[in-house]
């Protein structure tokens, strides 16, 4: 009788069982169809990276004709594009990052392509070396557009001597052509110009010591200014000039958070008036230009209501407009023709992916043109939500909850996602991680712990040295928070992270196993010391250092690869093979030291695989293994 009562009960919830479906991880893992949507200078084509079958493919439409035509297709395996710009109405420049080196010296070099949008030539180098020249790992770094001369850029390139960048003027109708228009110093690794073209500040390394070298705007006196000891003390951060060639906006301290002046540099104390300053966050965003008028017209800043603050009350108001036609969405112009008729709008939510928009001012219209996320148009997602949690010892932390999507059963079970950096942070927005993980009926918190940046400059300094330390206690605290917050069982927590958040992970399952039920890591930092003895080899080594300290017992105490013996909770370690960010050593290392203490240890190791899941197939086995993990655990 038990049997068949229980075959009843079986029958009497099959319709229940089966009335819903989850969304495919294809629609979340895929990469976004389409990305940098930009408009020509004269505003007669858009240009447009598209993602198809894990392959990535730049094109352009004429915006009169409707005519599309594909400029460049890579797989993202043999190089990446990861940005590109419009050199005038007819050329396009791609910076394209390739892999490179073996063993533990994997590394990224970058390159500058350019393409006619014609589509009658391939993508080819900008920039082709001369006998005796070096051949710089980085030749992708534009100091300045020429609008008055189309067919030239201002580039900066070690030539001469390593990682010591001149200033050349490039003719980008031919390889070769090339004039040299400032000398470089020894310790400087970033040139600026003005928006009259002229290079006039100079970003300089001296060990961990950071200063800058302004130059007046005759270009005859050259001076230092904003000297500062990288991680003791607040930096000051030039953003860019202003049409006046004076003025000079910086990202500096104030009250508490970083804020952006304006400085007059004809002035022997670089005089400095407060532009705009948010009270409860740092603005971390870059400067916002007119292409009409050339000048500063505001900043971005991801705390604001469509991620920008704008100086000038026009285009104040026409954001205004734009939020009424399309109400209760993240409003963002994302280009501009020059005389700023035409323009480009990408639209979300908090819970809805983007989509893209070309609009005509005069015409008075905008038409919708490409979509991100495809697969997840109308469908049921749940808003990213900001709370706030006290830590252990009273500090307020800030973080982003996702509830499981309506549509599907609620596990009652919870993941905590550390960002990676550690000095960064998560914002609001639709994100295509925690957005799967809700899908599947996960409760998602994603902390912005001690360490992250944007809420000053003590707040993100906490993370020097103090891996493993309080930026781990938060973690812990993030999830008795959500424990108790949503009702959720205790020992149906676990954490999941990717770099530093790997780190993280990894390290909840030495320190905090009553809390986490499991951790998986995604590309995590297994090894302190590996981290700073194999940063001999790259320029950024004393930094390095300084952010990790060279105590090896300390170093030894804070590395989760040498305490497999204490890991009792399930762990699982996906690892691209070609990470230039994270080698695939710490992974390969862990999973190895914790096989040979018989512990409960799963590895994936991607083909081919970076840092950043760029390769569709990677993301998408990521994401499954992910998920299958969390099921058999939770």
């Amino acid at each position: 009788m038990n049997v068949r009562w229980f075959f009843c009960l079986a029958l009497f919830f099959q319709p229940y069982l089966l009335a819903y479906e989850l969304l495919p991880v294809d629609a979340f893992g895929a990469l976004p169809q389409s990305e940098q949507v930009k408009l020509s200078p004269d505003g007669k084509h858009f240009s447009y990276v598209i993602n198809k079958s894990g392959n990535s493919y730049l094109g352009v439409t004429n915006i009169q004709t409707g005519e599309k035509r594909i400029l460049v297709h890579t797989d993202n395996q043999i190089f990446k594009i990861t940005w590109y710009l419009w050199a005038n109405n007819q050329q396009i420049l791609i910076s394209a990052d390739y892999p490179a080196g073996k063993k533990q010296k994997k590394h990224t070099i970058t390159r500058l392509l350019k393409i006619k949008i014609d589509g009658k030539s391939k993508a080819e180098s900008v920039f082709q070396p001369r006998v005796g020249d070096l051949r710089p790992q980085f030749q992708n770094r534009i100091i300045d557009i020429l609008p008055d001369e189309p067919n030239h850029i201002l580039m900066q390139l070690s030539l001469k001597s390593y990682n010591r960048p001149d200033v050349y003027k490039l003719d980008i109708s031919s390889k070769r052509k090339r004039s040299l228009v400032h000398r470089g110093n020894s310790d400087t690794t970033f040139w600026m110009a003005d928006r009259q073209h002229r290079v006039r500040l100079g970003y300089a390394i001296d060990e961990t010591k950071r200063f800058y070298r302004l130059c007046d705007k005759n270009g005859e006196n050259w001076r230092k200014v904003w000297e500062y000891e990288l991680f003791d003390e607040p930096d000051v951060t030039p953003l860019g000039f202003g049409l006046n060639p004076e003025h000079l906006y910086i990202r500096a301290l104030h009250k508490g958070r970083y804020a952006i002046f304006v400085v007059d540099v004809s002035t022997k104390d670089l005089d400095r008036e407060l532009i705009y300053a948010d009270a409860r966050y740092d603005i971390e965003g870059s400067l916002i230009y007119s292409t009409k008028t050339n000048d500063v017209i505001g900043v971005y800043h991801g705390e604001a209501n469509n991620g920008k603050i704008y100086f000038d009350e026009k285009y104040e108001e026409f954001q205004a407009a734009l939020n009424k036609a399309i109400p209760d969405s993240f409003n963002d112009i994302v280009s501009m023709s020059h005389d700023e008729n035409k323009y480009i709008l990408f639209s979300r939510s908090n819970a809805t992916p983007g989509a893209y928009y070309l609009g005509d001012r005069k015409a008075k219209y905008i038409d919708y043109i490409l979509q991100q996320y495809p697969k997840l148009y109308e469908q049921s997602l749940s808003p990213k939500t900001k709370i706030k949690y006290q830590s252990r010892d009273g500090i307020e932390i800030e973080g982003y909850v996702t509830l499981p999507h309506k549509n599907v059963p609620n596990k009652h079970a919870a993941i905590v996602i550390p960002h990676g950096g550690p000095m960064v942070r998560e914002y609001s927005g639709f994100d295509w991680f925690s957005q799967f993980f809700a899908s599947r009926g996960y409760t998602v918190l994603e902390p912005n712990f001690r360490g992250s940046s944007g809420y000053g400059f003590e707040f993100e300094v906490a993370s020097i040295r103090q891996w493993g330390g309080k930026m781990q206690d938060d973690l812990a605290d993030a999830a008795h928070w959500m424990v108790k917050q949503y009702r959720i069982p205790a020992k149906q927590v676990c954490i999941v992270g990717s770099s530093y958040g790997g780190y993280a992970a990894m390290m909840a399952a030495v320190k905090q196993q009553n809390t986490f039920k499991c951790s998986a890591s995604f590309a995590g930092v297994s090894d302190l010391e590996y981290i700073v003895s194999s940063a001999k080899n790259f320029t950024n080594y004393d930094i390095v250092k300084k952010q990790f300290g060279s105590d090896s017992d300390y170093l030894e105490q804070q590395s989760p690869v040498n305490f497999s013996k204490k890991i009792n909770i399930p762990l699982l370690l996906i690892h691209g093979e070609h990470d230039t960010v994270v080698d695939v050593y710490h992974s390969r290392e862990m999973y190895a030291e914790l096989k040979a203490v018989g512990k409960q240890v799963d590895y994936i190791e991607l083909k081919n695989g970076n840092h950043y899941l760029e390769i569709e197939a990677n993301r998408l086995a990521t994401l499954e293994a992910i998920e299958a993990f969390l099921n058999r655990h939770l």
